[in-house]
């Protein structure tokens, strides 16, 4: 069973690279639809994670390297989202759905040593895929076609290493490699022409940075609550995002519109950027029971950023994500009560993006819920089970005859954790 795990973890990396992911219209702008975090643990708790130390010995935390003080099992995390998006927009009274069901997460993890634990993990990071039609009769009885096409995924893969300084402090650090292609297409038509117009931006992603991260957490032995203080930076970029715009004319040969033939080339330029994921940063607060309940706060900032796009450069501003969360267990020792020693989470969210269209920012929020669903004989020291996650929120705004995005997130996904590899590397 053990051996069918692992295979599986590094088998399904395969699929999570070539799978297409439903998103917004709004994915047509930098790089695509960024998932804050794919884990059902953090985002069923509103995305709380950098003051977060598991109090279960099964939970591994990537977001903050350093919250991995009570982790001391073997940990496989298999995750999937289903996600359910309903757009409106006041221009022509439209309205559309898109949904999706992706591998959302894999995650392996091991402690080294007592005060030594490590992690890897593989995810999207964004995506977009989405494929807009406008259409308008001009006034010579002519028709212009204005088409949106976009595909690709940015994928993370991450390596975090977490060291113990004592009973009270930890740090940690994280690799993170994202890498990729995205692509963007703007095709316009009119109905008295024989070519289309074509812009087409492609990029080609291959970036690396570093998450640092610390945490202070004090335990009052007499009455069992907890202060956890924590933060994270991410920085040191090195990027190498290649970036192809192509304006052309050209007619397509099929009918399903792969083939161009004709084509001329009326502009081509190449590019390279060196600061695709600029500066992020987080600071969170948490107070809980051991064992009982925990609640936290937290604040991200990411700084602005700027991309190529259909030749020219656009830029994106600083965002800032303002989360608050937790989770309650009834009580782990009641073995006659199965809903006693589920663990359930709650949370919400306000994110200001770093789009802003026709001075309109794009904004998001949102509530968050979950459960862990222990499986059979999980005990406290081996919290392991079915994880379930729901997010219900909204994106942007119908001002300006913009596009008004409701969505519903749902989440699956198994934690197998056991005392597996349990030779010691570092004392």
């Amino acid at each position: 069973m053990k051996k069918i795990f692992v295979l599986s973890f590094i088998s399904v990396g395969y699929f999570l690279n070539a799978q297409s992911i439903s998103n917004s219209p709004y994915a047509t702008y930098g790089i695509g639809d960024v998932k804050y975090d794919n884990t059902i643990e953090t985002s069923s708790m509103g995305g709380i994670s950098t003051a977060f130390i598991s109090d279960f010995s099964s939970s591994f935390n990537f977001a903050n390297p350093a919250n991995n003080a009570n982790f001391d099992l073997t940990s496989i995390r298999l995750e999937a989202t289903n996600e359910n998006n309903y757009f409106k927009t006041n221009y022509n009274n439209t309205k559309a759905t898109k949904h999706s069901t992706y591998l959302s997460n894999i995650a392996l993890a091991f402690p080294l040593s007592p005060k030594v634990k490590m992690g890897f993990s593989y995810q999207p990071y964004s995506s977009k895929s989405y494929d807009i039609i406008h259409s308008e009769t001009l006034a010579d009885g002519n028709i212009v076609a204005n088409r949106f096409r976009g595909s690709g995924t940015l994928n993370t893969a991450q390596a975090a290493l977490s060291y113990k300084v004592s009973d009270q402090f930890s740090v940690g650090a994280r690799a993170n490699l994202y890498f990729g292609k995205l692509n963007d297409l703007n095709e316009l038509a009119y109905s008295n022409a024989e070519l289309i117009n074509g812009y087409e931006t492609s990029n080609s992603i291959h970036n690396f940075n570093f998450t640092l991260g610390a945490n202070y957490q004090h335990l009052n032995t007499r009455t069992d609550r907890k202060f956890t203080i924590g933060a994270t930076t991410t920085f040191g970029n090195t990027s190498n995002m290649t970036t192809d715009y192509v304006n052309s004319t050209y007619f397509y040969s099929d009918a399903a519109a792969t083939t161009k033939s004709n084509e001329s080339i009326i502009e081509q330029k190449s590019t390279n950027s060196k600061n695709l994921l600029p500066l992020q940063a987080s600071l969170g607060l948490g107070y809980g029971e051991e064992n009982r309940w925990f609640l936290s706060v937290q604040g991200d900032y990411k700084k602005g950023e700027s991309i190529a796009y259909f030749g020219s450069s656009l830029d994106l501003q600083d965002s800032y994500r303002i989360s608050a969360g937790g989770w309650f267990l009834p009580n782990y020792n009641n073995f006659r009560s199965y809903f006693s020693r589920v663990v359930y989470r709650y949370g919400a969210f306000y994110e200001k993006g770093n789009l802003q269209i026709a001075g309109t920012n794009i904004n998001k929020f949102g509530v968050t819920g979950g459960v862990l669903l222990p499986f059979k004989n999980s005990s406290i020291t081996r919290m392991s089970g079915l994880e379930l996650g729901l997010e219900v929120g909204k994106r942007g705004t119908l001002k300006n005859n913009l596009i008004n995005q409701n969505y519903i997130n749902i989440k699956v996904g198994f934690n197998f954790a056991d005392k597996w590899f349990r030779k010691s590397l570092f004392n």
